[in-house]
């Protein structure tokens, strides 16, 4: 893999690292926030059942973030779900440097813009330490998939970890990169 910069890498480096250090003062530059790592977590319960659908799962996620998944087990036996410790339930990927930019970029650019009825992401979605979690309910809005081999509908959680120490300079940092956050409700006069 070359060690060119991504255009989300390149943007962080010339002006959102500046913009925050302005917005908030920062003394030291390892105190600017940076996005670490970005996880995207896919649940296949039906799994159990089926040993394809995990297969069709770690393949839709491979095609999407061009690294192969590990695969997730189930840590305790639920006798309701027959479910059995140890079993496949699930696919996650961790990518980190170069892949996260990319993927960060066609998540903000194309994909979200793709999700029906679209306006937002939810601005509180954030886990208190500056770390931003976000499902999406179908695997068909990446234009990298075929929707005629991928007919099951399949959601995924995407978490986006950063080194930011509280949500407001997390979100100031994702809002740089570009994330469509909802619009704050306006306040009506209470006259």
């Amino acid at each position: 893999m070359a060690d060119s910069k991504t255009r989300m890498q390149t943007r962080y480096d010339e002006t959102i690292r500046q913009a925050l250090v302005e917005k908030h003062s920062y003394a030291n530059p390892h105190q600017v926030p940076r996005i670490e790592k970005i996880t995207v977590n896919m649940g296949v319960g039906a799994a159990t059942g089926d040993k394809k659908i995990l297969d069709l799962a770690v393949d839709a996620m491979t095609q999407i973030t061009g690294q192969k998944p590990v695969i997730t087990v189930a840590r305790k036996s639920i006798a309701g779900f027959r479910l059995r410790e140890g079993m496949p339930i699930g696919c996650m990927v961790t990518m980190r440097r170069q892949r996260m930019y990319e993927f960060l970029d066609r998540l903000v650019s194309i994909v979200l813009p793709r999700v029906r009825d679209f306006r937002g992401i939810n601005r509180n979605a954030f886990d208190g330490n500056g770390n931003y979690t976000l499902g999406l309910n179908e695997q068909l809005v990446f234009p990298e998939l075929n929707p005629d081999k991928f007919t099951r509908p399949q959601g995924m959680n995407i978490t986006i970890v950063t080194s930011a120490r509280t949500n407001d300079e997390a979100r100031d940092l994702l809002e740089m990169f570009g994330m469509p956050f909802k619009q704050i409700p306006k306040k009506e006069d209470a006259a």
